[in-house]
């Protein structure tokens, strides 16, 4: 399903996630997807309103509302719809990156560049919303162009500038359109949507998700975080690193599940990879809110997968189990560890494998 209406500058791929629910909310999610891929957008909004009247706090499926509304052009119901779900469920980056989306079709770039911030905040290698994020800067900054060559016609600067910011959105407008993914199902794959901007099509598991992320659309320049160290064999790495690697993401797990903040922090290396031009302590305050929030946590890993780089460095790939309250996810999780002074200490965490 191609949108009509669409920016073609900005760029929305949500993380590939696992939600996980029962078979029988999973089978409701997915046919209210299925309507909406068909078409039939006033039956999946009669069928979403219907489930949601019972199980209110559903997040897949008010994520899929606020598809529903984007797709009917009503903007601003799709915008309270997000807003909710960014309340009930603020560890989520793709209902804050669809708020960016919206905001930008209605010209609002500083809300929208707020939104996307607060993705970042909640994940700082989502990279569709580190790609959004450049462009709505790039939006921002034609339109201080223009207005400089309001106030200045024979401001040279300022037009060559302005015509290469136009060049780029041209080129990226020439691109074909991003399919949307049209559910958030049990099991949902990344899909890029071409909305105003990328909307994210499916919630974000512990995320994202992205996502991923899972609970998703075309232009890239991509603001990546800094990248570890290459991989290489390891020749200096002991046997039994592998195990202590492991036993450190499994404590960090039960530090989380117990919502011991303090404990959960000392898990991060000094020098952890964080969003650009954001603080540590910043960051510290953010994920002390977002654990004290819940009643309960449940984190627990599955499946995990550890290779060593070389003595002092590890990836660690495993399945994360994530329940909170009425929230439930599962989605895919690399830690890139670091053992200082004798333990193993996570460098960088990001969403997917």
């Amino acid at each position: 399903m191609r949108r009509s209406r669409m920016l073609p500058f900005f760029s929305i791929l949500a993380a590939a996630l696992l939600l996980a629910v029962t078979p029988a909310r999973a089978d409701e999610a997915q046919e209210i997807s299925r309507l909406l891929k068909q078409g039939q957008q006033e039956k999946a909004l009669e069928r979403a309103n219907s489930y949601l009247a019972t199980h209110p706090k559903d997040a897949q499926v008010r994520f899929i509302k606020g598809l529903i509304l984007t797709e009917q052009n009503k903007t601003g119901d799709a915008i309270k719809v997000f807003t909710s779900i960014t309340d009930d469920y603020p560890e989520l980056p793709e209902p804050y990156n669809n708020l960016a989306v919206l905001y930008a079709s209605q010209g609002q770039y500083e809300k929208a560049k707020t939104a996307l911030e607060m993705a970042i905040n909640t994940h700082p290698s989502y990279a569709t919303a580190h790609e959004n994020l450049g462009d709505i800067y790039a939006k921002m900054a034609s339109q201080a162009y223009d207005k400089a060559l309001q106030l200045d016609k024979g401001n040279a600067n300022a037009q060559s500038k302005l015509a290469l910011i136009k060049d780029i959105f041209s080129r990226q407008g020439s691109r074909a359109p991003a399919k949307p993914a049209v559910a958030a199902s049990a099991a949902p794959a990344a899909a890029p949507v071409a909305v105003p901007a990328k909307v994210a099509t499916q919630t974000e598991s512990a995320k994202p998700a992205p996502a991923a992320a899972a609970p998703p659309p075309s232009a890239k320049p991509n603001m990546e975080a800094a990248k570890p160290a290459p991989e290489k064999s390891a020749p200096e790495a002991k046997s039994g690193d592998n195990a202590a690697v492991l036993a450190s993401v499994e404590a960090w797990a039960r530090a989380w599940s117990s919502k011991d903040v303090a404990a959960y922090l000392k898990f991060y290396a000094p020098d952890l990879v964080l969003a650009k031009g954001e603080s540590r302590r910043n960051w510290e305050q953010t994920r002390q809110e977002r654990i004290s929030k819940p009643k309960s946590i449940s984190v627990s890993i599955a499946s995990p997968e550890v290779k060593l780089l070389d003595a002092s460095h590890a990836k660690v790939t495993f399945k994360q189990h994530y329940r909170a309250s009425s929230f439930n996810s599962e989605t895919w999780k690399t830690l890139v560890m670091v053992k200082s002074d004798g333990k193993w200490l996570i460098h960088e965490e990001r969403i997917g494998r």
